[in-house]
């Protein structure tokens, strides 16, 4: 994020010792709602709408800044990707999974504000480093817009060159940043998530990195990731929360859990943090931890907790239901499966397709076949293209069977 907590104004260069007397009067109520830092309080706690207020609000009053345009855009990225379920880690998980992730599918408006968002930001930027080739922030706001956009390309669009073009843009930039600034480790993020996702991709599109001078190393990525997790600025707590969701790819869920508790103390109203933090759990082989925090969660949002009330009943289901079926606990499992069936239609797609599936297979495991082919075929009616209506395909001929 570009967002520095050691200063409240826009400018990372400004240091509080260098504020007139005014100014400095004048700080507690830039720490208040027309901060960065608040905007990005509300944006980790999953609040985009008041995010996106305060950070149109900052572009307003700077409009030579490229940092509030970025800021804007990526929240907006974000909102669409929690309303269509792709905030989850789930989707990073799998075989290839970066080329199978479900497409987003943003709004007209929304697209074009994204655009035009990102278009200024670079714009901006460009502009600076015209004047002043070695302006760092100016390359630093330059790269996150391009990566930004690079993952527009990849959610939006599924147009691989494109996002490879832009995130090739984006790393050259914060390669610069790097040169000019060596103990900049916020820059490093994107050389990190880049290597990682080269690094597990097929052999035709690491080609394509390599290609565009991102040659692709999995774990040297998830070295650069820990390094900007422990010790960034600007960019820890995407650091973090990037580097969770990379565990989870590698099957190394325990190594996320202390992270996770961490943020969910730092972002309470954030309801993700909590049901990723059950998932680890249970992959990590303690599901009666998994299912504690799914109660914990529960009594929250029971008790009106702040920011619970907007926690959807069908996520904390799935997400019970989940860990209750792989410890073999079908029939509260499959209780929990219909309960968010019958509310299909309020829930992501992805989550939709994975209850059907899930009852599916719950069924064949009880021995009632007729139930679970009508389950699997409503998970392919729901969602046609969805990795579960893939699966459930499979098993209309031969039944699910645990290995």
């Amino acid at each position: 994020m570009p967002f520095c907590p050691e200063t409240l104004v826009y400018d990372r260069t400004v240091k509080y010792s260098l504020l007139p007397a005014a100014v400095l009067a004048a700080l507690p109520l830039l720490a208040q709602e027309n901060s960065v830092q608040a905007g990005f309080d509300h944006f980790y706690n999953l609040e985009y709408d008041e995010a996106l207020t305060i950070f149109q609000q900052i572009s307003a009053r700077e409009p030579s800044l490229p940092d509030p345009h970025n800021h804007i855009a990526e929240t907006l990225l974000f909102r669409e990707m929690l309303r269509d379920g792709a905030l989850e880690s789930e989707l990073v998980s799998g075989d290839n999974s970066f080329l199978r992730r479900p497409k987003l599918n943003p709004s007209p408006e929304t697209e074009s504000r994204f655009l035009e968002e990102i278009n200024s930001a670079i714009a901006l930027a460009d502009s600076r480093i015209k004047n002043k080739p070695n302006d760092t922030d100016a390359l630093y706001a330059s790269g996150i817009a391009y990566g930004l956009r690079s993952s527009y390309y990849w959610l939006v669009k599924k147009a691989w060159r494109q996002s490879l073009s832009d995130a090739t843009a984006a790393r050259r930039q914060h390669n610069r940043v790097s040169e000019l600034e060596p103990a900049n480790v916020d820059a490093r993020l994107v050389q990190g998530l880049h290597d990682y996702v080269v690094g597990s991709l097929p052999a035709v599109w690491r080609m394509f990195g390599f290609l565009a001078g991102i040659h692709g190393d999995k774990e040297r990525g998830i070295q650069i990731v820990q390094g900007v997790a422990s010790n960034g600025i600007q960019n820890r707590v995407d650091a973090q929360i990037l580097l969770c969701a990379l565990y989870r790819r590698e099957n190394r869920p325990m190594l996320a859990v202390p992270i996770i508790q961490d943020l969910s103390r730092r972002y309470p109203r954030n309801y993700i943090f909590s049901l990723e933090l059950a998932q680890m759990y249970s992959m990590g082989g303690d599901g009666k931890s998994g299912l504690a925090v799914i109660d914990e969660l529960i009594a929250r949002k029971a008790n009106h907790a702040p920011g619970m009330d907007r926690v959807p009943w069908e996520k904390i289901y799935f997400q019970q239901a989940t860990i209750q079926f792989w410890y073999r606990d079908l029939d509260h499992a499959l209780e929990n499966l219909k309960k968010v069936a019958s509310a299909a239609n309020e829930v992501d797609l992805n989550t939709g397709a994975q209850v059907y599936l899930r009852m599916g297979q719950i069924y064949d495991m009880t021995q009632r076949r007729s139930e679970a082919l009508s389950a699997y075929r409503k998970c392919i009616a729901y969602a046609p293209e969805a990795d579960a209506a893939h699966e459930s395909r499979k098993y209309l001929a031969t039944p699910y069977r645990r290995t």
